[in-house]
């Protein structure tokens, strides 16, 4: 029997059999003796308890979860912060990790791995709108319950969004499989990372196998920084094609081409769900050097993707099977020890990195601040050279100036070197003038902790109940004074501490296509608040509302928040280039060159000597440029001096195309013939036109 099981917990958590045992703590199923219920215990382990990092990363599990409520996120019930055992009480989840469901089936079918999704994005939705970044998004930490409910587990090293940037100890140490390339780089990571990682899960969920596979962690994340993954339906066909554009959407390299929350993620989900015919029109391609990617905002892609020239390397009769580039740019690898360091072995990753690393990290002296302004040294330029940490000491030493470095770490040696750009921390002096104290932040803290924080600062806590949806039950929603305000020593604070969700529920107004006043007043009536209101380009009038989130019918919490998108009207006139596509596959017989022209309204747009047999040479990309207000323009090919094809581009249809073989086509039958490409003197205006010739978009 193991150290914990068959003990009691406060009196009142008799510890069960362990359930698992993780990098820093074990888990236990337990019973509650006062609240009757199975809960889980997550106890740290006392190798940890003095190690400052882990303790950080432990309380913020607890802290992370504790202002989070939500059907899909795992609850927290109570949390213990002794100086002999910690441990956090979570509900128990009678299931299996996502990651085992996936093992036993190999791939999921495409329905159930859509319902999965949404639940995981729906909990970090959540969490993101309070601050909360989970970084650690991987099927290990996702359970399943029977009825098909997930809940998203382990916030230990989860972060708040707007209270921290990046500190000495926030290392991206997710899994490798699952990590964005920022993380992989060491860099400042946002929402979009855990949206990586869930288009990772997707992946894996569709296929059966994970994106990047290799021997070691190292060359994991070399993987997820340099290359593209296979595309999901060369491996499964059976996915369909938007479920496949969704899936590496979430799986851009570059944040700026992801899903920029998992709202709008959420969005696209319920679309295809919706409709599993769809198609968003997001495209990527491998070029050269790089992959492309083309956004269905900026241009519509109504054909097979290909780049104007020909020798491109992919098979046109099915875009799916497309070569595969890799990019060759050199990344710098440092930031890979960050993401790999609880994975592989540091020794040699550090020697891995000083390898590859294309220039070379110097060792300096340890530059002394301690006695300087922390002001002056951000002023200074050669602070730019150093990350810094500030650590503010209320009150640490009155003989001091207000400002002043007290401390700093690592301190200087004579005999020590650090790494340039490496990070320092400045533990820095702010004295309490007049008897006044700042009110403690301790939003999102338990009652009993709360209070005691506040009496330790001298102040007198004042207990008010609240029902609140967002804060779990027993613990302070906020504080009036607000946090970090200054009060005189021996003020009363007011603690507003959780009851839980409201017990009163109302059903969201319906107030679509209604004006912003009329709604905001049907929604004020029914005992809610208007949020935020997002202006939107739409094909309704200025000022009439066309989404609300929650949706319409949607039961809530009396006094609860809606928000809401507002017309802007229709969008104005913009200059858009979409493209058209000549398919050669007719000519594929010829061996020879022919002159291919190509006429935009008459003016030629393109020349090129063209063998249709060649592969890789059956289509050609045409550009055309326009703005959205003016109508239908033509595009003629011609080839040999016979008009081949045409095509109608209109733009006032977001650049709707239809074409139509032309019956005057002459086939070239002599290689040597030599013809002067002058454009034809009669163009049919319509497919009716061209003797039966078909018309419609073009596939």
């Amino acid at each position: 029997m193991d150290k914990y099981s068959g003990k009691r917990l406060d009196g009142r958590y008799e510890i069960g059999d362990l359930l698992g045992v993780g990098g820093m703590a074990y888990v236990y199923k337990a019973y509650d003796s006062i609240d009757d219920r199975v809960v889980a215990i997550k106890i740290l382990k006392d190798e940890f308890l003095g190690n400052e990092e882990f303790m950080r990363r432990f309380k913020n599990e607890s802290k992370a979860i504790a202002v989070l409520s939500h059907p899909n996120i795992v609850k927290v019930y109570d949390v213990s912060f002794g100086d002999r055992i910690q441990y956090i009480v979570m509900e128990y989840i009678d299931g299996i990790t996502l990651k085992d469901y996936i093992e036993r089936q190999h791939d999921i079918k495409w329905k159930e791995a859509v319902h999965f999704t949404g639940q995981i994005l729906a909990a970090l939705q959540h969490a993101h709108e309070k601050g909360i970044i989970h970084r650690d998004v991987k099927p290990q930490n996702i359970m399943l319950l029977q009825d098909g409910t997930i809940k998203v587990t382990d916030f230990g090293i989860a972060r708040f969004a707007k209270n921290e940037t990046r500190t000495m100890t926030d290392k991206a140490i997710g899994s490798v499989h699952y990590i964005a390339p920022e993380q992989a780089r060491g860099d400042l990571t946002d929402a979009k990372a855990d949206i990586y990682s869930v288009g990772v899960m997707l992946y894996e969920m569709l296929t059966g196998q994970l994106p990047f596979e290799a021997d070691n962690a190292v060359s994991v994340a070399i993987m997820q920084l340099q290359q593209d993954p296979t595309p999901p339906r060369q491996i499964n066909p059976a996915i369909p094609e938007g479920l496949e554009e969704i899936t590496l959407k979430a799986m851009q390299k570059d944040p700026a081409q992801r899903y920029q929350s998992a709202a709008e993620m959420l969005r696209d989900l319920g679309l295809f769900n919706r409709n599993p015919s769809i198609r968003f029109q997001y495209q990527y391609y491998s070029g050269e050097s790089s992959t492309k990617y083309i956004d269905n905002l900026d241009s519509v892609r109504t054909g097979p993707i290909a780049k104007p020239e020909y020798d491109d390397g992919y098979d046109y009769e099915d875009v799916k099977t497309a070569k595969k580039t890799r990019p060759t740019a050199v990344y710098v690898l440092g930031g890979i020890c960050a993401a790999v360091v609880l994975i592989a072995v540091i020794l040699g990753i550090m020697a891995f990195a000083r390898s590859c690393s294309s220039e070379e990290i110097k060792d300096v002296p340890i530059p002394s601040f301690v006695g300087q302004k922390y002001d002056d040294i951000m002023a200074k330029k050669e602070a730019g050279e150093y990350k810094f940490t500030f650590i503010k000491q209320d009150g640490k030493d009155e003989t001091k100036e207000e400002g002043i470095v007290l401390a700093q770490t690592p301190e200087v040696s004579e005999t020590k070197m650090i790494k340039e750009n490496s990070e320092i921390t400045l533990v820095v002096n702010v004295l309490n003038t007049e008897g006044e104290v700042p009110v403690p932040d301790v939003k999102a803290w338990k009652q009993a902790d709360a209070e005691k924080e506040l009496k330790d600062a001298g102040l007198v806590p004042k207990i008010t109940p609240v029902a609140d949806d967002d804060t779990a039950e027993g613990y302070v929603k906020t504080t009036d004074p607000a946090p970090g305000s200054k009060v005189e020593k021996g003020s009363t604070v007011t603690l507003f501490v959780s009851t839980g969700p409201s017990t009163e529920k109302t059903a969201v107004p319906n107030v679509i296509y209604d004006s912003e006043e009329t709604a905001r007043q049907k929604i004020e009536a029914a005992g809610l608040k208007v949020g935020n209101i997002e202006p939107r380009y739409s094909n309704q009038d200025a000022g009439i509302v066309i989404e609300t989130d929650p949706l319409p019918t949607t039961m809530v919490s009396e006094g609860s928040t809606v928000n809401l998108v507002v017309s802007k009207g229709p969008e104005p006139p913009q200059e858009k280039t979409y493209y058209v596509y000549v398919k050669l596959d007719g000519l594929s017989h010829l061996n020879f060159d022919v002159n291919l022209t190509v006429y935009l309204d008459g003016e030629v747009v393109k020349q090129a000597k063209v063998n249709p047999s060649m592969v890789g040479n059956p289509y050609c990309e045409i550009p055309v440029t326009g703005s959205t207000d003016s109508g239908e323009k033509t595009v003629l090919v011609v080839i040999n001096g016979y008009p081949y094809y045409e095509y109608k581009v209109d733009f006032g249809n977001d650049g709707a195309i239809s074409s139509w073989p032309r019956t005057d086509f002459v086939e070239p039958t002599d290689p040597n013939a030599s013809v002067d490409p002058e454009p034809p003197t009669s163009t049919p205006s319509d497919p009716s036109e061209s003797n039966g010739g078909e018309s419609g978009d073009q596939e």
